[in-house]
């Protein structure tokens, strides 16, 4: 009889392979939980914790999952009528609760070194005859990888995540029952430095006990981590990382987000990757992506350019980027305010673009200039020459963020788009101005038929439809401060 796996089609003699090396690490006596996680729509992680003997049986058998979880928005209400006739018509395979399953990638296995004992298993979910959930969100930028390729390339990605970590002081109004509620509050929290004062080495010094297991962790799982660095506002630092191929740069960020915030908490710390954290005093935070298209023949930067096209002055594209490299710029560009939120997803993120803060307000790029939403960096013959996209937030969905660059860029390229000059007044009048609020940036996204037919007709109603809960609570609800400090800070 056939495996789960096998029916999934997935099972080939690679995968076999890791599966056998995956159980023997099980097995071999240290290992007595594994954590099963899959990454949901908001980028958060969910799963299941198995015993050792059970997560052998998943490798092969997966495990089940209630299919809400795919359906819930950022409050953990499910924005679908599940139990009503009609209620999931247009999400074939789900309706009743029904069960989905997750089946673990073998490769993925790592130990988790906050929790001893513990492993880790990332999942990706399908329905019970093996077909995919084509609305999970790593599958949705596997497809956009698969488009790239088609034409020849791959994408590149470094990351750049700023991020806020407190001390937390009493966990009380988190935990006290007679306080719950839907969603909970945060713990209480203080500084752990008192901001305005960028990369001050003693304001680090003041940091670096939770900097340090930062760090800890970012190498025990092996991610290729940088720098820490301190931001400019209260309490908030940055976390840099060296570029990889754009999946292993995606379940990085889910990785290391989600750890982060766990490891930090056992250690008395709240870390937050809320963009505006509710507070009077603090300074957004932003997720700025590098990205590099590849050459699949070669391994080449495929933005490269020897030298300055003729005649291009310092404000044109080609002054330092190939045609390949414009023609991305460009696709960027022109779908800024339909790829908008899906870089900044939550209603809190948008307030980040206010003039001269470091964040983009217009649909402008710049060269090396940090006020623009594009960032052009480099010199003619210099292999790392890319595009620095600075319109995300760090708790926006990654495989969403860096499905919204494939499709833009990859229009740029069909279509050989070409850039506009360069802006040096990225807070000036020029250019169209990014959208500036969640509805309007959904809005944007339905309006954009190059990114509907990229992500789909179904996952963009979808994806509409959970943001549309979200939004309706947030207009509903009385004390706006207080929808955003339990609806993101307590729970990114």
């Amino acid at each position: 009889m056939s495996t789960f796996a096998q029916r999934c089609g997935v099972q080939d003699a690679q995968r076999e392979e890791m599966v056998k090396r995956a159980v023997a690490r099980i097995n071999d006596g240290r290992i007595d939980l594994v954590r099963i996680a899959w990454c949901d729509l908001h980028g958060i992680t969910r799963g299941k914790t198995l015993t050792a003997k059970a997560a052998v049986h998943a490798l092969n058998e997966g495990i089940g999952m209630v299919s809400t979880l795919i359906l819930k928005d950022t409050s953990d209400r499910t924005a679908f009528k599940v139990f009503e006739p009609g209620g999931t018509s247009s999400l074939p395979g789900f309706g009743q609760a029904n069960n989905l399953v997750l089946l673990p990638d073998p490769a993925s296995l790592c130990e988790l070194p906050w929790s001893e004992g513990s492993n880790w298993l990332r999942a990706q979910p399908y329905f019970q005859d093996g077909s995919p959930v084509e609305l999970d969100t790593r599958r949705v930028l596997t497809q956009a990888l698969k488009l790239l390729a088609q034409q020849g390339y791959s994408l590149r990605c470094g990351l750049e995540i700023e991020f806020h970590i407190y001390r937390i002081k009493d966990a009380e109004a988190q935990l006290d029952p007679e306080l719950a509620a839907w969603p909970g509050l945060p713990p209480q929290v203080e500084l752990i430095h008192p901001g305005y004062k960028l990369l001050s080495e003693d304001w680090y010094d003041m940091a670096e006990p939770a900097l340090r297991i930062v760090k800890d962790l970012a190498q025990a799982l092996g991610m290729p981590l940088l720098s820490l660095e301190l931001e400019l506002g209260p309490s908030q630092v940055e976390a840099v990382f060296d570029a990889t191929d754009a999946m292993t740069a995606a379940d990085n960020m889910v990785l290391f987000r989600n750890a982060v915030r766990m490891a930090l908490r056992r250690a008395g710390y709240h870390a937050s990757f809320v963009c505006r954290p509710p507070f009077a005093n603090i300074m957004s935070s932003g997720w700025h992506l590098h990205q590099s298209v590849v050459r699949l023949a070669d391994g080449a930067n495929a933005m490269r350019r020897e030298a300055p096209a003729p005649g291009a002055s310092a404000l044109d594209a080609a002054m330092t980027l190939s045609d390949v490299g414009e023609h991305w710029l460009a696709g960027l560009l022109a779908h800024a305010k339909g790829m908008s939120s899906l870089c900044t997803p939550t209603i809190n993120g948008f307030g980040r673009y206010r003039s001269n803060d470091l964040a983009p307000q217009s649909v402008l790029w710049g060269r090396d200039n940090r006020g623009a939403m594009l960032r052009v960096i480099g010199e003619c013959g210099e292999n790392a020459t890319r595009i620095e996209n600075r319109i995300g937030e760090p708790a926006a969905n990654p495989y969403l963020y860096l499905a919204a660059q494939i499709h833009a860029g990859l229009d740029g390229l069909q279509n050989g788009l070409r850039a506009p000059k360069a802006t040096d007044s990225p807070y000036g009048h020029d250019g169209e101005r990014l959208p500036t609020s969640l509805p309007e940036a959904v809005q944007a996204l339905r309006a954009d038929p190059a990114m509907v037919a990229g992500l789909g007709t179904d996952f963009v109603d979808y994806f509409t439809q959970i943001k549309a809960s979200e939004i309706a609570r947030y207009d509903a609800a009385e004390d706006k401060d207080d929808f955003q400090r339990r609806e993101y800070f307590s729970r990114f």
